[in-house]
């Protein structure tokens, strides 16, 4: 078996971005996003300042959270260890992006389907390197087969004292570390302050015009050695790997500083808005109140009329449909919403839950259907024995898929699904009780509290999101 990985030596690497560059030539990646790219952290304060810069992407996970979550197998595990993907099948519903603990996912903004390092499987399946190892003026960037021990990646591994980000995570990750300080593998370490490494910080106006004309100093002789060791590098690599390296001096030598512009990967900002916090509460209204409903009728407390059957039927139904709406509008490809149904991963609680959600709306429609052509009322009751269970679990599976998404707060709550199936019986109970009783002070009561789930959905989404991953 072959099990591909990298190792980054953060003792060599000058943060030149020729990597980056590669990348980006190698896959066409647009401009805004990376599939790799360099973080850069300086500590102390000029002049007694150091610096250090690391190369960050897909770690091509043992036991890969966003392959998990996806739900139509469009991010999947090689036999030789590279996570893949398939933009045939994705379907940009961004769970991948908030599964990776590692942030090394995104959007292709002109096709609008994941991307990230694939560690240029198309090269490594002709006995190429990736681009950016080829690249690399000080060969920080080592690639090879950590299961095969004459390999100089595994001997690396074996013989340094190498480090991986989040071990926590429980992703086992397959990109190591040489040096790397607890600054640059832990995102919570350092403060995210400027735009730049040319902000001014806490200097004063006269130290920080020094600083910058030192920093510009250092970028050109940077720049200078960068394009000297390509060059030589180029020499002596094969035929089939100086295009792609001369390249790289060529995209370096027309503006420089461009490939320096970035220092962490670019913010993709709040990744389920608006639509997934109203999804929950939609969806939290069509199946609590149909609960409620349910619960009431068995427990004696009131007597479920046509009327009353009628509007939580029909409640049920219309917010239902307005989560079926929501998905789909959260979607980067919404004309791909089937493949969830017709592609896919039974891993995926995505994936479980257009199940659940299509077995409670048929449930609903069938009771619909017995109302219209009036037919024998106790047919809603034996309706009743499934359509109670796959109600609870429409207001609760999204749970189980916060779980799923390593990548955020979350998946550390365990008693999340709980919170979900409370956070359901209270909003169907305060929707229910107004129509049951058309009492003003319920009606009130039930807006009250919808307007505190509303809230408290809101945050629940949100708040994560803002974490760094980085």
């Amino acid at each position: 078996m072959t099990n591909f990985g990298f190792v980054i030596d953060n003792r060599t690497c000058i943060g030149c971005h020729a990597c980056t560059v590669a990348c980006k030539s190698e896959h066409d990646v647009p401009i805004g996003v990376n599939r790799t790219h360099v973080k850069y952290i300086e500590k102390g304060t000029y002049p007694d300042s150091t610096r250090e810069f690391s190369v960050h992407r897909c770690n091509h996970c043992e036991d890969s959270p966003c392959t998990t979550i996806c739900p139509t197998t469009a991010l999947f595990n090689r036999s030789d260890g590279i996570v893949d993907f398939d933009n045939d099948r994705c379907i940009g519903c961004k769970s991948c992006m908030q599964a990776c603990p590692y942030d090394a996912l995104y959007i292709d903004p002109d096709n609008g389907t994941a991307a990230k390092c694939n560690y240029c499987a198309h090269r490594i399946e002709h006995s190429y390197e990736p681009a950016c190892v080829i690249v690399c003026p000080t060969e920080s960037i080592v690639s090879g087969d950590l299961d095969d021990p004459e390999s100089k990646i595994a001997q690396i591994v074996s013989t340094q004292n190498t480090t991986v980000r989040k071990p926590d995570s429980g992703a086992k990750p397959n990109v190591f570390y040489i040096e790397a300080s607890e600054e640059m593998l832990d995102p919570s370490a350092t403060e995210v302050t400027g735009s730049g490494m040319w902000t001014e910080q806490s200097f004063g106006v006269g130290h920080f015009a020094k600083y910058a004309e030192t920093r510009l100093e250092e970028a050109d002789t940077t720049s200078m050695i960068v394009q000297l060791a390509l060059e030589k590098k180029a020499k002596q690599s094969a035929p089939r790997d100086q295009a792609i390296i001369r390249d790289v001096m060529e995209r370096l030598a027309e503006d420089p500083s461009d490939a320096k512009r970035s220092y962490d990967q670019p913010s993709k900002g709040i990744l389920w808005g608006w639509e997934v916090t109203t999804y929950i509460w939609t969806k939290g209204i069509s199946s609590g109140t149909y609960a409620i409903a349910v619960i009431s009728m068995l427990l004696g407390l009131v007597e479920m009329t046509d009327s009353l059957w009628a509007a939580t039927i029909g409640i049920g139904i219309l917010f239902l449909a307005i989560t079926g709406l929501l998905l789909v509008m959260d979607l980067d490809r919404p004309e791909r919403f089937l493949y969830v149904l017709l592609r896919p991963n039974w891993d995926s609680w995505l994936v479980k839950g257009a199940f659940i959600l299509s077995g409670y709306g048929a449930i609903l429609a069938a009771s619909a259907v017995v109302l219209i052509l009036d037919m024998d009322r106790s047919l809603l009751t034996y309706l009743a024995i499934p359509g109670f269970p796959l109600a609870t679990l429409t207001g609760v599976y999204t749970a189980w898929l916060l779980m799923q998404a390593k990548g955020r707060s979350w998946s550390e709550d365990s008693l999340l699904p709980a919170k979900f199936l409370l956070e359901t019986l209270v909003i169907g109970t305060a929707v229910f009780i107004p129509i049951a009783t058309n009492d003003p002070v319920a009606i009130g009561l039930g807006v009250i509290t919808l307007t505190a789930v509303l809230m408290h959905d809101n945050n629940l989404v949100k708040k994560p999101q803002m974490e760094p991953l980085l």
